[in-house]
């Protein structure tokens, strides 16, 4: 019996699975996904089900089937070892996964088989449900998955706990996905500009019901140290060290947070102890390459800065941070990181190299490349000493809409620099009517229009000034 393609195409988009959930490869570094899973299925055995089968996603992503196919089988022993009287129910996304890689690999009988499996199961767990049941632990399972993902999905990732949480409120691995999701989205829309949600309530719950997760504890710990609750938070970072000392997603959390207090030699040997344990982690560099550039930023202001330290800590802070932008090309804040350390050691060339490198990517977000465009105007004001190309730059990540951090940081330093070179009466027509082009782009036509007067005063024959001034007037 032939399947047909389309009626098999049409039963697969139905299924509950990794490939049904719109989890594009654009937004992830492959590489550095496939390493953190590898490291988390190594130290953390009982979520080894959902590890497994989103590996096998990723696996498929790098064109390797037969890997996929693999990583499925081990989801199934983990299935059988963890959750022996319920197989079915705890199959069905595995049994999705199976049915579309072997739909990729055109194994038509096999996906139909894997189709028929999840179809049956449903049917037996719901008289009303055909290939689509919506269970609790899916919905989780999906959240889990959209979190690894990054940025772009953590809002459908609470969606996802929340719709968890209705069916088993109390339930401490679907509260420590919601508090995680919440706590990204903050993180995230502190940068971006967008309304604050407020994770500490659903982070405070997750601690309580996930007492030997100290993942979570580390993330709230985070949370008090950004509400100037600092002691209290490094009491819990403290005894997530008894807890769990050679786990690394908790280290890693760990060394933030004393990176973050200032404590950077603490930090340093934190990273290095979970460097140990996951090599590869991106993160870890990261997070190794800011330690090392803040070093150099502090011994920059000592009395006699130690010129060899300084230049073997730069060294240290570029080869972690080429790591990470190698690893994953979408780190984007990354290769600000990094152009800022060639100019502390005053390699302005590969500086600018990176700047022009990551400006010019077509898969740069908007609150990312204003956020580019005000290190670059920081470049240009503070290294290379022209002020003019810094009101340049500031000035197109003001003429980006989106409402970011971004944008918000290219405004204040625009305005700061405009005002006082008109103060100290170095600023001529131009300043005035770029301060006036600033205070219209944000919105503050009273002041604009005073701006395009007086740069009208000192330069009459300037038609731009005019028209800009005539359009302000004609919209209050």
């Amino acid at each position: 019996s032939t399947i047909s393609k389309d009626s098999l195409k049409t039963s697969l988009l139905q299924l509950e699975c990794h490939f049904t959930w719109t989890l594009l490869k654009e937004h992830v570094g492959l590489e550095a996904l496939e390493e953190t899973i590898l490291d988390h299925i190594k130290f953390v055995a009982e979520y080894n089900i959902r590890d497994y089968n989103i590996l096998s996603y990723v696996c498929y992503l790098k064109n390797s089937n037969e890997e996929a196919l693999r990583n499925l089988r081990k989801a199934e022993e983990a299935i059988q070892k963890h959750h022996p009287d319920e197989i079915a129910r705890r199959s069905l996304v595995t049994w999705g996964n199976y049915a579309w890689i072997y739909y990729h690999m055109q194994r038509y009988e096999e996906a139909q088989t894997y189709v028929s499996k999840v179809e049956d199961t449903c049917k037996k767990l719901s008289s009303t449900a055909h290939r689509k049941i919506q269970l609790p632990e899916i919905y989780a399972e999906q959240g889990w998955a959209l979190l690894r993902f990054g940025n772009n999905y953590f809002g459908r990732a609470k969606n996802c706990f929340e719709n968890a949480l209705k069916s088993e409120p109390n339930n401490p691995d679907f509260n420590a996905g919601y508090g995680i999701a919440m706590y990204r989205l903050e993180d995230w829309g502190e940068r971006n500009g967008d309304e604050f949600t407020p994770c500490f309530e659903a982070l405070k719950r997750a601690v309580e019901l996930n007492p030997k997760d100290t993942t979570i504890l580390a993330l709230f710990a985070l949370k008090l140290q950004r509400l100037k609750q600092g002691n209290e938070g490094e009491r819990y970072i403290e005894e997530g060290l008894q807890k769990t000392p050679d786990f690394p997603v908790f280290l890693r959390y760990a060394a933030n947070f004393y990176r973050k207090k200032g404590e950077v030699n603490k930090a340093v040997e934190i990273l290095k102890k979970a460097q140990t344990l996951t090599p590869n982690s991106v993160f870890l560099h990261h997070q190794l390459g800011l330690c090392y550039r803040f070093k150099v930023i502090q011994l920059r202001k000592t009395r006699y800065t130690p010129r060899e330290e300084v230049e073997n800590l730069i060294q240290r802070a570029i080869f972690h941070l080429k790591t990470v932008i190698e690893k994953k090309p979408v780190f984007f804040s990354a290769y600000a990181d990094l152009a800022s350390v060639y100019a502390l050691g005053r390699r302005y060339e590969e500086a600018e190299e990176i700047f022009q490198e990551v400006l010019q990517r077509k898969d740069l977000p908007c609150g990312e490349k204003q956020e580019i465009y005000f290190h670059y105007g920081n470049f240009q004001h503070f290294h290379m000493k022209s002020e003019s190309k810094a009101i340049t730059y500031y000035i197109a990540g003001l003429k980006m809409e989106k409402d970011s951090y971004g944008r918000k940081r290219c405004s204040e330093a625009v305005e700061k620099l405009l005002i006082e070179k008109i103060k100290s009466s170095l600023g001529d027509a131009t300043d005035i009517g770029t301060l006036g082009l600033v205070y219209k782009l944000n919105g503050k036509k009273q002041e604009a229009i005073e701006c395009y007067k007086k740069a009208i005063a000192l330069d009459p024959n300037c038609e731009e000034y005019q028209n800009a001034l005539v359009e302000l007037q004609l919209s209050i």
